[in-house]
């Protein structure tokens, strides 16, 4: 694809995913990749281009900060290409950075590291206002059981029972560098519960919901419905002894992409 253009920028952007059916483009759905493209072919006038995202993510799943690449045959003024990509584009999505890189920047390929965070609650009334970016769990949570529960993942573990689809031929060890879950101070609101916390997890790639399948086991763990053993047992490869629970999307969130240097 490289050879087709002349130039390559990496755009790094955020946005809020609520309303949009994920990144990759479906007919008859509004997505990340059909808005950015739908933009850019209004600001473009005909030119040709490419845009290909560091990843995918599901419907409803926002980000603070992810990337796409953008292939052009004519130079860009970063800042003003920035400036009019932003005052054309819906207020759910944000242009943070535009920057040059060169034909051989892959970047699917040169992803070092990311980092997911989900946001949950335990509540005992319903937060409407906070339903784009937060899971509020109508039952009482064991936190300090799922924090002891988090720290299972850390390590090479096998993920084939928190993935979707048949796990042949596919690299189901996977690594996690960091996974844990502390008292949320970051994202704030009057109309947050008044006390939530946030999942943290960071790896090279995650299988299609691996993330919210492992925040699901967590949701079990705090609702004393399985044990830490249990999930010890699932890591292993063994069949599990527990049903599989996809965690709510909107909870979820990229936090940072990692480039290799």
């Amino acid at each position: 694809m490289a050879s087709r253009f002349n130039h390559f920028y990496l755009v790094e952007i955020q946005y809020l995913g609520f309303r949009y059916h994920g990144w990759q483009f479906q007919h008859g759905l509004k997505t990340l990749q059909g808005m950015l493209e739908k933009t850019l072919n209004f600001l473009f006038q005909g030119e040709k281009f490419k845009i290909l995202g560091a990843g995918r993510t599901d419907a409803m799943v926002s980000a603070e900060s992810a990337y796409f690449e953008l292939f052009t045959n004519q130079a860009l003024d970063l800042e003003s290409f920035a400036r009019e990509l932003n005052e054309n584009l819906p207020a759910d999505i944000n242009v943070l950075n535009v920057e040059i890189v060169d034909s051989k920047f892959n970047i699917i390929q040169d992803v070092r590291l990311k980092t997911y965070q989900y946001y949950f609650a335990s509540v005992n009334k319903k937060y409407p206002f906070a339903a784009p970016l937060m899971n509020c769990i109508h039952h009482s949570l064991d936190i300090s059981k799922m924090k002891e529960a988090a720290r299972l993942f850390e390590g090479e573990n096998d993920f084939r029972h928190f993935m979707v689809g048949d796990a042949e031929n596919k690299s189901i060890v996977r690594e996690i560098k960091e996974s844990r879950i502390e008292e949320n101070t970051a994202l704030r609101a009057s109309f947050f519960p008044e006390k939530s916390y946030v999942f943290i997890v960071k790896g090279k790639g995650f299988m299609r919901y691996q993330v919210r399948m492992m925040m699901g086991a967590l949701i079990r763990i705090g609702r004393n419905e399985i044990s830490l053993q249990d999930l010890e047992h699932a890591l292993q490869g063994n069949p599990p002894n527990f049903t599989k629970l996809n965690a709510a999307a909107s909870g979820l969130m990229v936090k940072e992409v990692e480039f290799k240097s």
